[in-house]
């Protein structure tokens, strides 16, 4: 979901091959990613092959989830193929049925499609369908504001899973510095930077990859940078964590004199 055609080339000039498409919702605002992948396609064909793109749906009927993919797949000049098909914000009680309803599609050689993906909203249909290998490519939500998938998902993973594991809204209600000034945080507490919300992300070994939408070349540089220096430790996870309870009034600050230790202090009622 990028604000500018060129950051779609930008993200492939510095290494990103994935690219992540809506078929109906948000369909508005995925307009300036699709142009950037019919630019980058342009470059020639030799660039496909380098590339896999997902088409997403979230309704649930079949038949106007394909043909909204099939839609999706149009859009783009030079696509021809559905890389990924991804079930859109799924949970358990619609899961096995929708699921049941796409690999009948690939089994049919619609699309051209070589994997199927789902985006969860239940995290305990994202468990069973990770560890048993449902689906190629399961996204689910772990940033400061939802930290539960650390608990009841992450730990629960199989060693060896052959389902890929992708992190979606890492940066979710970001706090920015001028927020942190209304929360009356001294001046030498931590700021984070938007970035080290990616970064809380892949500190987790689970997670393998980060579904983001930087909107620029410049931004792409950013996360680049951001995601170079590494995972974060341990107290700056937690001050993540304690920051967004406080942004969100789940938490009030405690003055303590701990301010060098890059921690808000802040305690949950």
């Amino acid at each position: 979901m990028v604000s500018f055609e060129d950051a779609v080339c930008a993200a492939f000039d510095a290494g990103v091959n994935f690219f992540f498409l809506t078929a109906d919702l948000h369909w508005p605002l995925y307009e300036a990613s699709r142009r950037g992948l019919e630019k980058l396609l342009a470059r020639g064909q030799t660039v496909r092959q380098q590339v896999v793109v997902g088409i997403t749906s979230y309704m649930m009927h079949p038949g106007m989830s394909f043909a909204a993919m099939r839609e999706a797949l149009d859009a783009v000049p030079g696509l021809g193929t559905i890389d990924i098909a991804i079930i859109g914000a799924t949970h358990k009680a619609d899961f096995l049925r929708r699921l049941h309803d796409l690999e009948e599609v690939r089994m049919e050689g619609c699309f051209g499609i070589k994997a199927i993906g789902a985006t969860f909203h239940d995290r305990q249909a994202a468990l069973l369908a990770t560890n048993h290998g449902m689906v190629d490519i399961s996204f689910v939500r772990y940033n400061p504001s939802h930290p539960g998938a650390g608990r009841d998902l992450l730990p629960r993973l199989h060693a060896g899973r052959s389902t890929l594991l992708y992190n979606f809204t890492s940066a979710w209600n970001y706090v920015s510095p001028a927020r942190c000034r209304e929360l009356k945080l001294a001046d030498d507490y931590w700021r984070p930077r938007f970035t080290d919300y990616h970064r809380f992300a892949m500190t987790r070994p689970e997670i393998d990859g980060l579904l983001c939408a930087p909107g620029t070349p410049e931004e792409v540089r950013e996360l680049a940078r951001a995601l170079e220096e590494g995972a974060l430790d341990q107290e700056e996870e937690q001050y993540l964590i304690d920051l967004a309870a406080l942004h969100e009034g789940r938490a009030r600050l405690v003055p303590d004199g701990l301010r060098d230790r890059k921690a808000t202090q802040a305690r949950r009622p």
